[in-house]
């Protein structure tokens, strides 16, 4: 399953999708978007964005049960 999580430093919001997707034993690439202007005008205002292999976004807020449905359906 390769998935990736758009986020920066400092965001407590990251924090806690990095810390829910260690909970479930998920790895994902992080990308910190301040290092691209595009990712900044796509995800700025909506990080932590969890994306899948397929495209599929999963934006924050999320819990557990959300993540977990999320990835099953990945």
């Amino acid at each position: 399953m390769s998935l990736t999580l758009f986020h920066t430093q400092g965001c407590h919001l990251c924090e806690e999708a990095q810390a829910l997707l260690a909970a479930c034993q998920v790895q994902a690439a992080l990308v910190d978007i301040v290092t691209d202007p595009q990712l900044v005008a796509r995800y700025g205002e909506r990080i932590p964005v969890l994306m899948n292999h397929q495209g599929q976004e999963l934006g924050w807020p999320f819990d557990m049960e959300l993540l977990n449905a999320f990835l099953w359906q990945s």
